[in-house]
């Protein structure tokens, strides 16, 4: 029996009756022959991690633009927090550990550079964007596995995790359920630590009512949020979380919308955002033969719009800090 057939048996005996097993997935757009080490989800998971995107998630804001500091959070140190937290909760409930981690590490991967403000100057600009389907996006069109198709042929489970991580589009399998609720998890505590770091907190100010059901400090609170998930989810057919800690959960994120992600200083460089992305949404828009030569590919009429998109979401902030300057600031004249 080769290894990857051992491991889809290993599922079949030990998985609970919930969990989606590899040799049960509903396949790939594309078919190709398996792997005869690797299971499917494993191989979705290392196409992610091996990608473009996936890098440059190392340059993309999560809270603080552009940070200096080398400890504040990234988009990718996001992504490999919520991939931890999501794999405890998947190995502890018997779930696809494998599955899980492949759509943890890919549901951020349409993120745009300076991270929700970037976001909302997308949507304002295209009239319709949101990030979880510019990670679907990506998967799917953008990034290439091979050269004779589009995208990198992911399984249908990992893409339905992908899109709904976040949204109204509820993934129907308890893997990509546990990523949508250990992404608020990790963010929601990691937010908390990047803003008292940098001053625009104090954590003393988090309501007692709050601490009190869920712990003072970043440990204790994720270590309740995640026992508290698995408790309540266990042997259930949906992840979730009891009535008081879901409660305090979501009164915390009101908490930190309220100090953090609205109009604290972490957020005054946010408002030069929107006139930045809607330069470039003009610029390339206005220049489609540039945007061919930076995209190395050739673009319909009709495409022209969806690629400058997709350019300026591909972007870190620090390219597009580097792109402004190069567009749109005059250089020193100097005599040669």
């Amino acid at each position: 029996m080769i290894l990857r057939e051992r491991t889809e048996q290993w599922e079949g005996q030990y998985l609970s009756p919930h969990a989606v097993c590899s040799a049960s997935s509903k396949g790939r757009q594309f078919s190709e022959p398996e792997c005869l080490v690797r299971t499917a989800f494993q191989r979705d998971r290392d196409r992610i991690l091996h990608s473009k995107a996936f890098r440059r998630l190392k340059g993309k804001t999560q809270v603080f633009i552009a940070p200096e500091g080398d400890h504040y959070r990234t988009r990718l140190t996001h992504t490999l927090e919520v991939s931890q937290i999501s794999r405890t909760v998947a190995r502890a409930l018997r779930l696809n550990e494998d599955l899980t981690e492949a759509i943890a590490l890919g549901h951020d991967l349409g993120h745009t550079p300076f991270g929700h403000a970037g976001e909302a100057a997308l949507e304002r600009l295209m009239g319709q964007f949101h990030h979880n389907e510019q990670s679907l996006r990506v998967v799917e069109h953008l990034e290439r596995h091979k050269q004779d198709y589009a995208g990198l042929n992911l399984t249908a489970e990992v893409r339905e995790g992908i899109l709904g991580h976040t949204g109204s589009h509820v993934p129907q399998h308890l893997e990509g359920q546990v990523v949508r609720l250990c992404d608020r998890v990790a963010y929601l505590n990691h937010d908390i630590e990047d803003a008292v770091r940098g001053g625009v907190l104090e954590e003393a100010l988090i309501p007692k009512g709050i601490t009190e059901v869920l712990g003072r400090s970043r440990s204790q609170r994720i270590d309740t949020m995640v026992k508290d998930i698995i408790a309540h989810s266990t042997d259930r057919d949906a992840i979730g979380m009891s009535p008081a800690v879901g409660e305090a959960t979501n009164e915390l994120r009101a908490f930190l919308f309220r100090h953090v992600y609205i109009g604290s200083e972490a957020k005054i460089e946010e408002q030069k955002v929107y006139h930045i992305i809607r330069m470039f949404f003009e610029y390339y828009l206005a220049k489609p033969d540039e945007l061919e030569r930076r995209l190395g590919q050739s673009l319909a009429p009709g495409e022209v719009k969806r690629g400058v998109v997709d350019y300026i979401a591909g972007m870190t902030d620090g390219y597009a800090i580097s792109e402004f300057q190069t567009l749109f600031l005059p250089k020193g004249w100097s005599r040669r």
